[in-house]
């Protein structure tokens, strides 16, 4: 070979000096920009061909023992071999020289080749200097593999809290959601993407309030949050909707929300329907007020039964002397019969109201039986036939036929009922053309056992009077045409045999007054 011939062939080149390059290449190689495993596999390649080898590879210890985590070349070196060589401390057999692998935490590796002629000193030696150059390469491949498993497990672990999180203020049966400075909305949970305008949490996250909550005017719903973010205090309100079609009552509360120790960042708004709470408060209220009212009953009948007698008894004793005075001759003024005769009448009215009361908060023992509704309600439309204002009033009946029985029900308490509620359906119809219906008609549910409905087209009743109509004393009908006593005393009644009153009307349409009463078979 001459000087300017090309030295290509292994054999061309001494063995020290393809050592070198090797070395060089190699550290070159695992110094570069390429990722690890690309270099490693490059590595063992060179490797392998300066030594000629069949395969050169690298083990690493695992739980189940040595396994073979990169090569090059077919993998014909097995874990067993590996061990004995590590286990014997010898660096070389008859065909696989190796060297061990120094790591970071006492655990160490293995650099093993699979060589077919023996090698030359610089060779063994080229295998122990790879091992050293892999041991820290592969030290801070441990360590950023155990940094990213770390992380993986801390982000799956917040990941984790997040959903549970989530589900929580999923699973919360009120409206949630969260605002920051700029309005934008940050959170909005699944009762908000299920309720009266249900706008999904996709389209709403990022987007402001307003864009939203086009229902309410901007400026209000500004003001409420400008009001949380500068004086930092929750702010609670009530609210009526008739969104779902009928009224329903709901709290919203505006709650601040810091991150750090600066100031308010965010506002949660919390909306909750309470319609069903604050008909609670309403009725156990009216509880309380009944109560009352059955010590003041007693009071008042003490106190005042025995004046009125007096009076009475006065008034019928001058009665007898005007009636000797005329038949003595004396010549007596009409006036005074007639002032005799209101003065009787106007005294057994305040009986009525004393006794009335009376009932009202001591209910007599009456006789208690299954009774049919609609043969109340006929007994009830045959007392008030007679009735001169009653005659004006064109009166439908829609009973419902084969109607179950109120269990230990009084049938002259329940014709207090619909003679009281007919009598208010007649006082609202004045002036007015139009029906009164009453109807009977089974429960909406299985809970309801049957209802009865006085129907009138009257006058109505406002919303604001309506929480207040089953008061005691309180009625919306012309000084001296009321005591207010009537629908306190049915609602009494209708409470006592197990159901409850509702009432709907609507100013200047009418009204309907509605019994809810517990049924059983006719048997």
């Amino acid at each position: 070979m001459t000087a300017s011939s090309p030295a290509t062939s292994l054999g061309m080149t001494s063995t020290p000096t393809r050592v070198l390059e090797a070395l060089n290449a190699i550290i070159a190689e695992l110094a570069g920009e390429r990722a690890l495993e690309a270099s490693l596999v490059s590595t063992l390649e060179s490797l392998r061909n300066v030594l000629a080898a069949d395969e050169a590879a690298i083990w690493l210890p695992s739980a189940s023992g040595m396994v073979r985590a990169w090569g090059a070349g077919p993998a014909s070196i097995s874990a067993a071999e590996v061990d004995s060589i590590v286990a014997s401390g010898s660096a070389q057999s008859n065909t696989i020289i190796a060297a061990r692998i120094a790591g970071s935490d006492k655990r160490a590796g293995v650099l093993a080749a699979r060589v077919t002629r023996p090698l030359a000193a610089e060779e063994r030696l080229l295998v122990g200097a790879v091992a050293n150059l892999l041991g820290p390469e592969l030290a801070h491949a441990e360590k950023s593999r155990r940094l990213e498993v770390e992380v993986e497990v801390r982000t799956a672990e917040t990941d984790r809290e997040r959903r549970f999180t989530d589900k929580i203020i999923d699973s919360l049966p009120v409206g949630l959601y969260v605002i920051d400075r700029e309005y934008r909305i940050q959170a909005w949970n699944r009762k908000r993407e299920t309720g009266m305008q249900g706008v999904s949490r996709e389209e709403a996250l990022g987007r402001t309030i307003f864009e939203i909550l086009h229902r309410q005017p901007s400026e209000m719903i500004r003001r409420e949050f400008d009001d949380v973010f500068t004086t930092g205090r929750i702010q609670e309100y009530q609210t009526e909707s008739l969104a779902t079609g009928e009224l329903r009552t709901y709290r919203i509360s505006k709650i601040p929300m810091r991150l750090g120790d600066s100031g308010v960042t965010h506002v949660i708004t919390i909306g909750e329907d309470v319609t069903d709470w604050k008909e609670a408060q309403t009725r156990f209220a009216h509880a309380e007020k009944l109560a009352a009212i059955g010590q003041l009953a007693a009071g008042v009948m003490h106190e005042i039964n025995n004046p009125l007698a007096t009076i009475a008894a006065i008034a019928e004793s001058l009665e007898f002397k005007v009636e000797d005075a005329q038949k003595a001759g004396a010549v007596i003024s009409p006036d005074v019969n007639e002032y005799l005769h209101i003065i009787d009448n106007e005294v057994a009215r305040c009986k009525q109201i004393v006794d009335g009361l009376l009932d009202f908060s001591r209910p007599k023992r009456l006789l208690r039986e299954r009774v049919d509704l609609n043969e109340v309600i006929e007994r009830t439309l045959l007392l008030l036939k007679h009735h001169v204002r009653f005659k004006k009033i064109n009166v439908v009946r829609d009973l419902a036929p084969d109607l179950l029985r109120v269990p230990k029900a009084s049938s002259e308490q329940l014709v207090q009922v619909f003679m009281a509620l007919l009598l208010n359906a007649m006082d609202a119809m004045v002036g007015r053309h139009g029906s009164v219906t009453i109807r009977t008609k089974p429960g909406r549910n299985a809970t309801e056992g049957l209802m009865a409905e006085v129907v009138d087209q009257g006058t109505g009743i406002p919303r604001s009077e309506l929480n207040k109509i089953f008061e005691p004393f309180y009625t919306t009908k012309d000084p001296g045409k009321g005591t207010g006593l009537g629908l306190s005393i049915c609602y009494g009644i209708v409470q006592e045999h197990g159901g409850r009153m509702e009432v709907d009307s609507i100013a200047g349409q009418g009204s309907t007054f509605r019994m809810i009463l517990p049924s059983v078979d006719a048997s």
